[in-house]
């Protein structure tokens, strides 16, 4: 079976600092036509970053898309100078938290939301960390605060629904599959 769609007409509809709206005429495997709403990404990379005392570090801001505080991962937009994933989630991590890390591997990556964007975002784990003295600025128009969490604490912001974006709910179930694992 056929499931692709052939593009017929393509508009931008906005061209913004993170994300470009498109709106796409298309060809169903079917022969009928319909449109797409697509918001195009220039893709993310986010750190499961743990303290050497087993605590995983988070960042607590204000999301306007949700109008809440929201408890997540550290995590940032790809620059267009990123040579890779890991590029883009060390300056992340130094930016929103302070630290480096000694001790870094690919955990996974995936498309946050396929239905209406290409955002494509990759997970790493960092150990080992280490306080930065002059760390990477943060982003300007960002408010955050630093968390540092045992998994309790975590799990109890999940179940209050502090801590519910995609990649945040991945890498608190990662992080229980690895201490049900190392049991």
């Amino acid at each position: 079976m056929d499931f692709e769609e052939k593009t017929l007409k393509s508009e931008v509809i906005y061209d913004g600092k993170v994300t470009k709206y498109v709106v796409e005429d298309v060809l169903l495997p079917n022969g009928k036509q319909s449109k797409r709403e697509i918001v195009r990404h220039a893709g993310a990379s986010a750190v499961i970053a743990f303290t050497d005392d087993d605590r995983l570090l988070l960042v607590k801001q204000y999301r306007k898309a949700i109008e809440q505080i929201s408890i997540e991962i550290p995590a940032g937009l790809k620059d267009t100078e990123d040579v890779d994933g890991m590029t883009t989630a060390k300056r992340e991590l130094e930016e929103e938290t302070g630290y480096q890390a000694k001790d870094w591997s690919f955990v996974t990556s995936f498309y946050s939301t396929p239905g209406f964007t290409d955002e494509f975002l990759e997970i790493y784990e960092a150990k080992q960390l280490i306080t930065v003295e002059n760390p990477l600025p943060k982003d300007e128009d960002e408010t955050i605060e630093l968390l540092a969490l045992t998994f309790d604490e975590a799990w109890a912001e999940y179940e209050k629904g502090h801590l519910r974006d995609s990649k945040s709910v991945f890498a608190l179930f990662y992080w229980k599959m690895n201490r049900i694992q190392n049991k």
